[in-house]
C-alpha cells in the first residue's frame, strides 16, 4: 500500500473517532440524503403530471369557484374565485379552532381541578367525564352531536323560541344581529382604552397593597373605570347600534344571524374531547407542586381557593403548558374532521376545489402549508408563554 493511501486512511480514522467531526459528517450526509429524496419526489410528481396532461401552477386560483358555502365570515358567492374560497375555509378553520381552544381550556381546567376535589360526587363526575369521553373517537362524538342531538330538534316552523327573537331548530340557532351605525367606532375605542386604564390602575393598587399590607381601595373603582367612560360615549353618540331581528318567512328565517348546526356540533365535540385531555394535564400539573407549598399557604391564612389561585396554579403552569400546547395543536388539526358533517372548514373547501380543478398537488400544498402555519403560530405563542412562566418560576 502506498504511503499516501496509508496517510489518507489514518486521516479518515482520526476524523471518524473525533465526536464533533463525526457528528458534522453525519449531519451533512443526512442533509444530502433528504435533499436527494425531495428532488426525487418532485421529479416523480412532475413526470406523472406530464403523463396525465395536467397543467401545474396556481393560475386556477383566479377562476370562478362556482359553488356556495353555507357559513362564511366574509362575503362569498358562486361567482367568487377559488382564492377567496380558500380564504373562507381558512377563516372558518381559525374560527372553530379559537372557539374550541377557549372552551376546551375552561372545561379542562375546571374538570382537572374537580378531579382533585375533596367532594366525592364532584370528583367522581369529573373522573367519569375524563375517562369516558377521551376514550370515545372524536368523529363518533361529532356524529352524536350532529345527528342525535341537533338533528332531533324541531323543524324551523316549530322552532323553540325565546322572546320571539332567538330561535332554535334543526337548521341552527338564529339570533338578532347588531348593525353598527355612524359613530359606533368610538365605543369600542373607548372600551379598549378603559380596559387598559383599568389594568394600569389594578397593577398600581396591587403594588401599593403589597407595600402597605392592606387593601384600602373599594372594589367598585375598577369596574367603574371601564363602565362609566363607555356608557358616557354611548349616550353622547346616541346609541349608534340597531338590531336585525330574525323573522320566519316561507320556509326559513330572514334576518338575524344563524349559527349552523355543523358549527355547533364540531365545536362541542372538539371542546369536550380536548377538554378531557387538558383536564389530565391540569391534574398532573397540580399534583407536581410540592405539598409543602400548600401547607405554607394554609399556614399564613389563605383559603383553599386562594391557595389554588395564588400558589398552586402559578407553579403548576410550568408543568401544564407543554402538554397544553400539544392539545391546542391537536384540536386545530382535528378541526379538519368537520368535513364529515359538512362544516366548510379548510379541508372541506380544499376537497371541493380539488374535485373541480384536478390540481391535487397545488391544492394539497396550500392546505398543508396553511395548517402548518397555523400550528406553528400557536406553538410560537405557547412557547413564549412557557418561557415566561419558566422565568417567573425561577
Amino acid at each position: 500500500m502506498a504511503l499516501s493511501d496509508v496517510t489518507a486512511t489514518a486521516r479518515l480514522a482520526s476524523l471518524w473517532h473525533n465526536p464533533a467531526k463525526r457528528a458534522l459528517v453525519l449531519q451533512v450526509m443526512a442533509v444530502v440524503f433528504v435533499a436527494v429524496f425531495i428532488l426525487w419526489i418532485a421529479n416523480n410528481v412532475l413526470d406523472n403530471l406530464a403523463r396525465l396532461n395536467i397543467a401545474s401552477g396556481y393560475g386556477f386560483l383566479d377562476q370562478r369557484a362556482g359553488f356556495g358555502v353555507p357559513t362564511s365570515l366574509i362575503e362569498f358567492t358562486p361567482e367568487s374565485s377559488y382564492l377567496r374560497a380558500f380564504a373562507v375555509g381558512i377563516l372558518n378553520t381559525l374560527l372553530i379552532s379559537m372557539m374550541g381552544i377557549v372552551a376546551a381550556t375552561v372545561l379542562g381546567f375546571t374538570m382537572g381541578v374537580a378531579r382533585l376535589s375533596s367532594n366525592w360526587l364532584i370528583r367522581t363526575l369529573a373522573t367519569a367525564y375524563v375517562e369516558g369521553l377521551r376514550n370515545i373517537p372524536l368523529l363518533l362524538q361529532i356524529f352524536f352531536w350532529y345527528f342525535a342531538v341537533l338533528g332531533a330538534l324541531p323543524q324551523p316552523r316549530q322552532a323553540l323560541s325565546i322572546s320571539d327573537s332567538v330561535f332554535l331548530s334543526n337548521r341552527g340557532l338564529v339570533m338578532p344581529f347588531p348593525i353598527p351605525q355612524d359613530g359606533f367606532w368610538l365605543t369600542p375605542l373607548v372600551l379598549i382604552a378603559s380596559i387598559a386604564a383599568w389594568f394600569i390602575y389594578r397593577r398600581r393598587m396591587e403594588d401599593r397593597d403589597r407595600l402597605e399590607g392592606r387593601k384600602a381601595h373599594p372594589r367598585w373603582v375598577g369596574p367603574a373605570i371601564v363602565v362609566l367612560p363607555v356608557l358616557t360615549i354611548w349616550l353622547l353618540t346616541g346609541g349608534p347600534l340597531t338590531w336585525s331581528i330574525p323573522q320566519f318567512q316561507g320556509f326559513r328565517f330572514v334576518g338575524g344571524f344563524t349559527v349552523v348546526p355543523e358549527l355547533v356540533a364540531v365545536w362541542f365535540a372538539l371542546s369536550i374531547y380536548t377538554g378531557a385531555f387538558i383536564a389530565e394535564a391540569v391534574r398532573g400539573g397540580i399534583l407536581a407542586v410540592d405539598r409543602g407549598q400548600t401547607d405554607a399557604a394554609r399556614a399564613i391564612g389563605l383559603t383553599r381557593r386562594q391557595t389554588l389561585r395564588l400558589v398552586v396554579i402559578p407553579q403548576a403552569l410550568r408543568v401544564i403548558t407543554p402538554p397544553l400546547t400539544n392539545q391546542y395543536l391537536n384540536l386545530t388539526k382535528n378541526s379538519s374532521l368537520g368535513a364529515a358533517v359538512g362544516y366548510p372548514e379548510l379541508m372541506n373547501v380544499s376537497g371541493t376545489i380539488l374535485n373541480q380543478t384536478g390540481q391535487a398537488v397545488e391544492v394539497l400544498a396550500v392546505t398543508m402549508a396553511v395548517y402548518g402555519s397555523i400550528c406553528l403560530m400557536i406553538a410560537m405563542v405557547m412557547n413564549k408563554f412557557n418561557a415566561t412562566v419558566g422565568i417567573a418560576e425561577r
